[in-house]
């Protein structure tokens, strides 16, 4: 990764573009190597059976979840330090790992609705963002294969300019179905806006705020499109996933310290987080 003088100018530049764009593109941050092993560990899970249950999560659309606990190579890139150095500028300390999943949209799979990461905390908007999201290209993302599709600057947006294109999700569980796509794009045109593909080489990622307007795209090619998404959030935000019961504690027990405290075993200062008054890292013996 470089040095730490090194690692923090990369951090300053990063942050310039989500501050400005709401998200930035680092390529090139995987090796071929882990690529590899991100293909062979996935491979068991990924069968072609375990398809979204509505639009949102896409009727062809695979997800594997709490994907920290299905292998090293995903703990790894749960403490990436060029991302925990983003999270470490915008988030408060003691911050957690809110969302941990593949993401493999197969051919045929049509545009996602619009939607922010964090729109589930009611909190008036503009603000900060309450949590960073991650989405680390397994398969290159390219226009035809469903890339990410972004809207620059929509971090910064009010909440009466986000009300319609929100309106469109439906998290009803639903067999097939088609979403309905003209009226978000038409609302996009009228307000000035446009999308922004993150066409990125495999092994790389984009990083953006929890704030910022975006869909997955539409599977057009002939292959599926695998992805990686880690979520992290503000130490005081419940989490998306319930990782101390979804991971045994015989597992989280060989996971590092950092993994550990994103996980939820961790004390956000004075109390919050604690198990019958004692820090929750004890659950994990006395030893931790």
């Amino acid at each position: 990764m470089g040095t730490e003088p090194a690692l923090a100018q990369t951090a300053a530049d990063d942050l310039a573009q989500i501050r400005t764009r709401g998200f930035v593109v680092i390529p090139g941050l995987l090796s071929a190597e882990q690529l590899a092993s991100v293909r062979e560990t996935l491979r068991p899970h990924l069968q072609g059976r375990l398809l979204g249950r509505n639009n949102f999560e896409g009727h062809r659309t695979e997800r594997v979840y709490s994907l920290v606990d299905r292998g090293p190579i995903f703990e790894d890139l749960v403490e990436s330090p060029r991302v925990l150095a983003i999270c470490d500028a915008l988030l408060l300390p003691n911050y957690l790992l809110t969302a941990s999943q593949a993401i493999q949209l197969h051919p045929g799979e049509t545009p996602q609705p619009f939607h922010t990461d964090d729109a589930f905390y009611r909190i008036p908007r503009p603000r900060p963002a309450v949590s960073v999201s991650t989405l680390w290209a397994i398969d290159p993302f390219t226009a035809e294969n469903g890339a990410t599709e972004l809207v620059p600057g929509s971090h910064l947006w009010g909440d009466e300019r986000l009300e319609r294109l929100l309106e469109g999700i439906d998290f009803t569980t639903r067999r097939g179905g088609e979403p309905v796509e003209p009226e978000p794009l038409a609302v996009l045109r009228e307000s000035g806006s446009r999308l922004e593909p993150a066409l990125m080489p495999a092994g790389s990622v984009v990083v953006f705020l929890g704030t910022l307007l975006h869909r997955g795209g539409a599977n057009r090619s002939d292959a599926p499109r695998l992805a990686l998404s880690n979520q992290y959030c503000e130490p005081w935000a419940r989490q998306q996933e319930n990782y101390l019961v979804s991971i045994p504690a015989e597992r989280a027990r060989r996971m590092s310290p950092r993994v550990q405290e994103l996980l939820g075993y961790s004390i956000h200062p004075p109390f919050m987080g604690h198990v019958l008054g004692r820090h929750p890292r004890r659950l994990l013996g006395e030893d931790a």
